[in-house]
């Protein structure tokens, strides 16, 4: 394997987990979106489709772009006014959204709506990501995680006869 892709991949995952979120949490997100309509739905299996969605190149290139963002505005390294903008998350800045639509498309339109359900419900870890407690930013990472559950989701529907 490609040392390069193996590195993108691990650095993904890595920046995942060291912003305190398991791959776990994203298959539960998974479970919660497919439960009603995937017979005998196990953890297992929304894990495998989360761990095939990050697979992909250009899911790792997002995670590993927007969680440098956060990382970024965390540390008040950012240009303003784009420094106060991902600060704050700020409501109409949506480029946070542009780069997860992104990883929701890799497998087809059912991940939009799965996306776009997820983000306005906001359930499990993506709640944790909200609520501006932790002292992180997580202006990306929480459209990230979301994208990542919503296509793990829409491989999962796909792969249903």
């Amino acid at each position: 394997m490609n040392v390069k892709k193996e590195t993108l991949k691990n650095s993904a995952k890595s920046l995942i987990i060291e912003r305190g979120v398991q791959l776990s949490d994203i298959a539960d997100l998974v479970y919660f979106l497919q439960k009603d309509y995937v017979e005998d739905l196990t953890l297992d299996t929304c894990l495998e489709n989360v761990e095939a969605v990050l697979e992909k190149r250009e899911v790792q290139n997002a995670i590993v772009t927007g969680i440098q963002l956060d990382i970024l505005a965390e540390q008040g390294q950012l240009l303003q006014p784009l420094q106060e903008i991902i600060e704050t998350d700020e409501s109409l800045y949506g480029i946070d959204e542009i780069m997860a639509l992104g990883i929701v498309n890799v497998y087809g339109f059912i991940g939009f709506t799965n996306y776009g359900y997820i983000d306005k419900v906001k359930p499990g870890i993506l709640a944790k990501l909200n609520d501006h407690e932790s002292g992180q930013i997580h202006t990306f990472l929480d459209d990230l995680i979301g994208a990542i559950a919503a296509a793990a989701a829409s491989r999962l529907a796909h792969s249903i006869p």
